[in-house]
């Protein structure tokens, strides 16, 4: 009897002491859940303690956290980039890929690139450092792609879209989050044949490339399932494809165009429905034939409905779609009718703002929404209401965007904390019970 107690006890101990890691964008299935258990319902008064804090300088790339160790990239110009335009001007500087401690803030190494930027809005890099396998993946924003061994800093290969691919930088940079597949890691690039290309993941080479189009937009590729098929989405400003992974092969392509060239989410499935969204009313719902072969539109937004979101993706849940659209209002849309259920500022901004932005991180029966502001909110979204729970002002809003202060980079949510970084800090703030 003792025994078993003691086996009891041990493993309760260690199911609260596990703790995961957040190797990418959107987490480690890419699909916004945090699965850690034993995690706070709502926030002490005057917010819960930060562990500790390390000095980072411009970017709106999120933080990655995996093995014990942190990853972030950032820009350090040589002269003040808080540009808040559409313009093409050049500044100079360096990129940095920085790898802390997780538990310390210590940093452990760090890498420069001497760039030129020449994109609007040119705070820094975009993209969140990706780990796998003891090695570190980093895209920057004018096409610098490194990978690194994940404990020394060592590069193991690079490779510079511009100059490989003869392509130019988006106008809002190369911000289109690669995505690992097997030995593959998969990008938009751009250019003639080369929207989607697969690198192998451990020497640079390129194993693939497919799909052409004016410009490689920024939606993240992303693989889904349908039918038994495995299938990757590349969501370009032209249309939606669907291709095999391992060859990038074309197995359909679906028209969706966009202003801009703002397809920017990432595509999102649920029940054989892929939901697509972007600004002045892009977008809308498609589903996959029996065999999977192809896709057809289901509803096509409207000014009245659905979620157009420009730097965030939405979460489908429950036939519903939650999301934050083009002016910042949080929105519930019925998957099946495309009708909007309800909405609501108060997450975001508290008002209509341009390219309004929150990132939804689904935990449990709840959400953890990252505001552009800098509050974390802990909040139920249902089909019947939007209900806050807790808020925190967690970092200070330091990125000019339409005429105001705006943190828009993606937390990482790992053993059991919240890292998040603004312009100036990046922060390590413990969320367990």
């Amino acid at each position: 009897m003792r025994i078993w107690i003691a086996s009891i006890i041990t493993l309760t101990i260690t199911s609260m002491l596990r703790a995961d890691d957040w190797p990418g964008w959107m987490g480690p299935q890419r699909d916004n859940v945090w699965r850690e258990k034993n995690i706070i319902d709502a926030f002490p008064k005057g917010g819960p303690k930060i562990l500790w804090r390390a000095k980072v300088a411009n970017g709106y790339s999120g933080p990655a956290v995996a093995g014990g160790l942190v990853f972030v990239t950032d820009f350090v110009p040589d002269q003040d980039v808080q540009k808040d335009n559409f313009d093409r001007e050049k500044f100079k500087g360096k990129e940095r890929v920085l790898c802390l401690d997780a538990k310390t803030g210590d940093v452990k190494w760090k890498h420069e690139t001497a760039c030129v930027y020449n994109v609007s809005y040119p705070n820094g890099p975009r993209c969140t450092p990706n780990v796998d396998g003891g090695k570190v993946y980093t895209l920057g924003a004018v096409g610098n792609l490194f990978c690194f061994d994940a404990k020394t800093g060592k590069v193991e290969w690079s490779r510079d879209f511009q100059k490989d691919y003869g392509v130019p930088a988006p106008l809002w940079g190369f911000a289109a989050h690669p995505l690992i597949d097997g030995d593959r890691l998969i990008c938009l690039v751009g250019g003639q044949g080369s929207v989607a290309v697969a690198f192998d993941k451990n020497t640079g080479k390129e194993i693939w490339k497919n799909l052409t189009a004016g410009e490689p937009g920024y939606s993240p590729p992303m693989i889904v399932t349908a039918a038994g098929k495995r299938q990757l989405l590349v969501w370009h400003p032209e249309s939606i494809n669907g291709l095999n992974p391992e060859t990038g092969k074309s197995y359909w392509s679906v028209k969706q165009e966009t202003v801009n060239g703002t397809s920017i989410m990432a595509p999102r499935m649920l029940d054989n429905h892929i939901f697509l969204g972007a600004w002045q009313r892009k977008g809308g719902m498609f589903k996959f034939d029996a065999g999977a072969i192809s896709v057809k539109m289901v509803w096509k937004g409207n000014r009245d409905n659905s979620i157009y979101p420009v730097n965030n993706t939405p979460f489908l849940e429950a036939s519903h779609i939650y999301g934050v659209c083009s002016d910042g209002e949080l929105r519930c849309v019925d998957m099946k009718s495309g009708d909007r259920v309800w909405e609501t500022y108060a997450p975001v901004t508290g008002k209509n703002a341009g390219s309004g932005t929150a990132h939804l991180v689904k935990h449990e029966d709840r959400f953890f929404i990252a505001a552009e502001t800098g509050d974390l909110i802990i909040a139920k979204l249902t089909p019947k209401k939007y209900e806050e729970v807790s808020r925190w002002h967690m970092l200070d809003a330091t990125s000019k965007a339409f005429g105001r202060e705006v943190t828009w980079s993606h937390p990482a949510f790992a053993q059991q904390c919240v890292f998040a970084r603004n312009d100036r800090e990046l922060i390590c703030v413990p969320l367990a019970k």
